[in-house]
């Protein structure tokens, strides 16, 4: 089957894996171009600074998963197959993970979104900027003034909007980004980080490569980056697996919906809620904002 270019090869995938609501989850940002019906997504890459756009497509169960990836042949192919696979997290266990919460308050949410990976932003510097737009905005707006963000100065590639590039926002003034609405503030924010990162001082290749408390020291010292921001990126952007933001608004709502509390917890009642979930807190944290959405 080939489509949009030339097929490029065949992933089999340790099951479960529930693309299905993978894609379910993908459909509420607008600037995702997803197929429920065709259980597809397109994919946009920078790779070695060339825009490249895959397609998977499932094909399996959530027992037997399986996907087709089709897109352009040529040098990159090799580069394109090993980020999907890092973006859908293919290599991940999770029926390891999903054994290890049948013992605790999770199991019922677990059971009901089996086989639910963290799935990665496409790109590492994309999310860091989406995690500052997001700031402080409920999920609507902050999807909205995300989608004008990237239409307004990201290019489009085979129906796919990318992030405008760092060099480009470096050089936006403040007053493009209020005609968006953005606070001020905001628009500071994200064309430092974009200058942060032309200017070569922040590179998202070195920071894979580093522990999550090194990359928490890196990137808090960066105006607009607070924790909140650095552990959405370490979960998002990078696949880190024991990550629980607890000053996130939906995460505090789902734990107030489980336990029937009259009023959000506290933070010393997350961590005692907490305790048992270790070493997989990012999958903790997935799955309760899964069961508020």
């Amino acid at each position: 089957m080939i489509k949009d270019g030339f097929f490029l090869e065949k992933i089999h995938v340790e099951g479960p894996y529930n693309f299905d609501l993978v894609l379910d989850r993908l459909s509420n940002d607008p600037l995702n171009q997803v197929d429920i019906e065709n259980r597809s997504v397109k994919v946009p890459m920078l790779l070695n600074h060339h825009p490249v756009v895959a397609e998977v497509k499932a094909i399996g169960t959530t027992d037997k998963p399986e996907f087709f990836i089709f897109g352009t042949d040529g040098p990159l192919k090799e580069k394109a197959a090993v980020r999907l696979s890092d973006i859908f997290q293919w290599h991940l266990p999770l029926e390891t993970i999903h054994m290890h919460f049948q013992n605790t308050e999770l199991k019922p949410i677990f059971d009901a979104h089996y086989g639910t990976p963290i799935v990665l932003d496409f790109d590492p510097y994309g999310c860091i900027l989406k995690c500052i737009i997001h700031q402080q905005l409920n999920l609507a707006f902050a999807h909205t003034l995300t989608e004008r963000f990237v239409k307004t100065f990201g290019f489009e590639k085979d129906g796919v909007w990318f992030y405008p590039l760092p060099e480009k926002v470096a050089e936006l003034k403040v007053d493009e980004l209020r005609e968006l609405q953005f606070s001020g503030r905001k628009a500071e924010y994200v064309i430092g980080i974009a200058k942060e990162t032309a200017a070569g001082k922040l590179n998202f290749d070195e920071l894979k490569n580093l522990s999550d408390e090194e990359i928490y020291d890196k990137l808090i010292k960066l105006r607009g980056v607070g924790p909140w921001t650095v552990q959405n990126f370490l979960m998002f952007g990078l696949g880190r697996p024991n990550l629980f933001p607890a000053a996130d608004i939906g995460i505090q709502n789902a734990l107030k919906k489980l336990y029937k509390l009259e009023a959000k917890p506290t933070l010393e009642e997350m961590e005692t809620f907490s305790k048992s979930w270790d070493p997989y807190l990012s999958y903790a944290s997935l799955y309760l904002w899964r069961s508020i959405e």
